[in-house]
């Protein structure tokens, strides 16, 4: 029996497919986007008068259905920055996120902190289209390819000047990391029973390099959480369901980034 990511992989390869038939590569290397400098996700989750906040725009999630069907791209990414976000994640995919290409440019257009290309990527193509559409770095998902097409997709974003989080759920994808991937993700979600444990975060920190950026995701709701999180070495939080369950996703995000700061001053 497939798990969900088998699922969506199998219709992503079909949909990549009629996708580079209708857009070319050639005609995506014409967007203004390919002579623009990406920001790097790294020195933002790196800033120290930052929180490490990577605020994520979705509207539905396998785990979860519909989260919030009529959000606003422009005014929650907008309002996630203006909070105090290090950085943006947008949901690319249609089909079981609601997603598409022209929300993450639409968020290119009104911010200018680095914004994640989070969907499902397991080709050359999807991340050429990602520059094409503003993507300042883009999600690889270890559970979904072999070593070798994580440096192959890895190498391409490096070349188009984009950085990559790679995203792990377990011990065994520790392997996978190619020794210039700075940036890991630890995802606190269990692929097969799609429940979610911040110990999954806390269990892989300590077999990863300390050199890496470390970045947990799921799961988190509380300004404990990422203080917990903080301690035990991780520097980035990518929050999405939490913030988007509220009517105004940006409020979530500014009451949790306001509780942090106030944290470190008691």
């Amino acid at each position: 029996m497939k798990n969900i990511l088998e699922t969506i992989l199998e219709s992503k390869r079909a949909e990549v497919d009629e996708r580079r038939s209708l857009y070319p590569v050639k005609l995506l290397e014409r967007s203004i986007y390919f002579e623009t400098k990406p920001l790097s996700l790294k020195k933002y989750l790196s800033r120290s008068d930052l929180d490490g906040i990577i605020a994520e725009f979705k509207r539905k999630s396998p785990s979860r259905g519909m989260i919030n069907e009529f959000a606003d791209v422009q005014k929650v990414t907008l309002g996630y920055m203006q909070a105090g976000a290090s950085a943006l994640s947008v949901l690319t995919d249609t089909t079981y996120f609601g997603g598409s290409n022209k929300d993450l440019t639409e968020a290119r257009r009104f911010n200018y902190c680095p914004i994640l290309r989070k969907d499902f990527i397991i080709d050359e193509y999807q991340v050429i289209e990602a520059k094409s559409v503003g993507a300042d770095a883009i999600l690889l998902i270890a559970a979904a390819m072999s070593s070798g097409q994580i440096k192959t997709l890895s190498r391409l974003a490096h070349s188009l000047g984009m950085e990559v989080l790679l995203e792990l759920h377990d011990e065994e994808e520790l392997e996978k990391i190619p020794d210039d991937e700075v940036i890991v993700g630890i995802n606190n979600r269990n692929l097969k029973t799609m429940t979610t444990s911040l110990e999954t975060s806390f269990a892989l920190a300590g077999k990863l390099d300390k050199s890496r950026i470390m970045v947990s995701e799921s799961g988190i709701s509380k300004a404990g959480d990422i203080i917990a999180l903080r301690q035990a070495g991780f520097q980035g939080f990518l929050i999405g369901e939490f913030f988007m369950q509220h009517t105004r996703p940006h409020y979530a995000c500014r009451k949790l980034i306001n509780e942090l700061r106030k944290s470190r001053t008691t």
